[in-house]
């Protein structure tokens, strides 16, 4: 249990509280009626601290480790830049908040400190606070974490405040109480907080799931959310507004002022001459125009909310123009083999996996009217629902088939065929890929405890669909052991990938073993070239 914030925490605490945001995310968009029923809350969120997460792993990019000050500044500077909607704004200017505390030292106080800086910093963002929101979560939370014994008692209390907040949002909000929810932005902070108390405890991950089963804030449970359906928001703004914007401090009362005037749901948040300006306005242009008084806006983002919900529905029953398959992969010989197989292909760094905005340019390059998305990482689903998520904005058809390795990837690849309709093909891959049992090889970076035992560092351990079986002293030892047990639940055929470290004769020696035990089953061997696995194995 940690006496302080340092570094090393703030970059657990994004990346605890990315993965909660990912899990929760079709859930929070779901529960998004306020201030307008867009379904996109969960997606903002997420989006938004993506950003600030890639911002701070980019500082542990060069050589030495970055200092408590450099990494949270980059998490609340990543967090503005990438926001994303109304909650996306509001999140940014929390995370500022408590950067400019957390800046100054990580001891328990500082984390009270820095709790009540980050709500009084969202209300000030906010033109018009709303009780009964996000804003009312966070200051529930900043107050109740005052009183707070120590680092790890101060997190659980704010998290848990804040988790007693939002159950009482329908009660202060008539529209949450309409529609039987809670408020989705608070919902994602109530996320968000319980991977801060996670990541300075060190137990695991509090989560969505964990949220779900205390609190049964999933639509379904809430009272009087049967047929719920989102209120249809007549009376809004048409457009939604948001862009960056250089300018003094001094300009921002003027352009608030001018802002208000035009609309509503007007969030400014950001400082030092940096700032990110969200607006639902009639008339898109003269909003841009009051940014272009103030300073310099850029990044500008307008979306009109009628015209998005008319796309939504001309899609379903667009007619398919050109068809595409992107596989994620990291390796040479891997994007090789799908590339063959008629996949276009995102060659992913094995030491940063791709982010949403990644994997959405790389959707576009495909220049297809439907597109079938191969993870072969079960850590890129959050990622990629975000990014399928704006494809479908732009009109193309996305479907992502959550493989859990590339061995599955290839498996769906080989009965991939255009000439079928979309959801065929769809239902055929996923059929494939779902009866190729996985496994891989892995060396051991230290002593931990798996499933199979304690392994110490230098260790080869031998993972059956993602769960570690084996613990052995060499390649060809585990490799035998994993293969033989997964061959005994039956397969016809054997896939091996070799990594870019394995031994050459590796591929042979276990060919012949597969031989012996199964001489009825067929096995191919490719040169994968990946990094992080001496060797992948799949069993159809």
């Amino acid at each position: 249990m940690l006496d302080t914030i340092d570094a090393s925490t703030v970059r657990t605490w994004c990346r605890l509280a990315l993965a909660a945001l990912g899990q929760a995310r079709e859930e929070i968009d779901a529960l998004n009626v306020y201030p307008v029923p867009d379904g996109d809350t969960g997606t903002n969120l997420y989006l938004t601290l993506e950003s600030a997460a890639v911002a701070v792993e980019e500082q542990y990019a060069g050589e030495g480790e970055p200092g408590l000050a450099a990494v949270v500044g980059a998490m609340a500077r990543g967090a503005l830049i990438g926001a994303r909607g109304n909650s996306g704004v509001i999140l940014a200017q929390l995370l500022r908040g408590m950067a400019e505390e957390l800046s100054l030292g990580g001891e328990p106080e500082r984390l009270r400190a820095a709790l009540l800086r980050a709500a009084d910093s969202a209300y000030q963002a906010v033109a018009e606070p709303v009780e009964g929101t996000l804003l009312t979560v966070a200051a529930a939370a900043a107050q109740a974490a005052a009183v707070g014994d120590g680092l790890a008692d101060t997190a659980d209390t704010a998290y848990r405040a804040a988790r007693r907040a939002l159950q009482q949002t329908p009660d202060q909000l008539d529209v949450l109480a309409e529609a039987g929810v809670v408020d989705a932005g608070g919902r994602g902070l109530v996320a968000i907080l319980g991977a801060l108390a996670d990541a300075v405890s060190g137990q695991t991950p509090m989560g969505p799931l964990a949220l779900r089963q205390e609190l049964g804030l999933s639509l379904v449970d809430l009272p009087g959310c049967e047929g719920h359906e989102r209120p249809p928001g007549l009376g809004h703004p048409a457009f939604e507004v948001i862009y960056l914007l250089d300018a003094p401090d001094e300009a921002l009362p003027a352009l608030r002022g001018r802002l208000a005037g035009l609309g509503d749901s007007l969030v400014i948040g950001g400082g030092d001459g940096l700032w990110n300006v969200h607006v639902h306005v009639d008339d898109a242009g003269a909003a841009v125009e009051a940014g272009v008084e103030a300073g310099r806006p850029y990044q500008i983002r307008i979306t009109h909310f009628a015209e998005a919900a008319a796309r939504a529905g001309e899609r379903a029953g667009a007619e398919p123009q050109g068809r595409a398959v992107l596989s994620v992969v990291s390796g040479s010989g891997l994007a090789e083999l799908c590339e063959q197989a008629g996949a276009a292909v995102l060659l992913a760094d094995p030491d940063r996996p791709p982010a949403s905005a990644e994997l959405a340019e790389a959707l576009r390059r495909c220049a297809a009217r439907e597109v079938v998305l191969l993870l072969n990482d079960p850590e890129l689903r959050a990622a990629a629902g975000a990014a399928a998520d704006q494809l479908r904005e732009e009109g193309v058809r996305i479907a992502v088939l959550p493989t859990r390795s590339p061995v599955q990837g290839l498996a769906a690849l080989a009965v991939h065929e255009n000439s079928r309709r979309f959801d065929e093909d769809v239902v055929a891959m996923t059929s494939a890929a779902g009866a190729t049992r996985y496994a891989e090889l892995a060396v051991a970076e230290g002593e931990s405890w798996t499933m199979a035992g304690v392994c110490q560092a230098g260790d080869v351990l031998g993972l059956i669909d993602g769960d570690v079986a084996v613990i052995g002293a060499d390649l060809l030892e585990t490799g035998s052991t994993v293969l033989a047990r997964m061959l005994a639940a039956g397969g016809e055929l054997v896939t091996l990938v070799l990594g870019a470290g394995a031994p050459a004769t590796l591929a042979d020696q276990l060919v012949a073993h597969a031989r012996r035990q199964r001489p009825e089953v067929d096995t191919v061997v490719f040169a994968g070239g990946q990094e992080a696995a001496p060797l992948l194995i799949g069993v159809e």
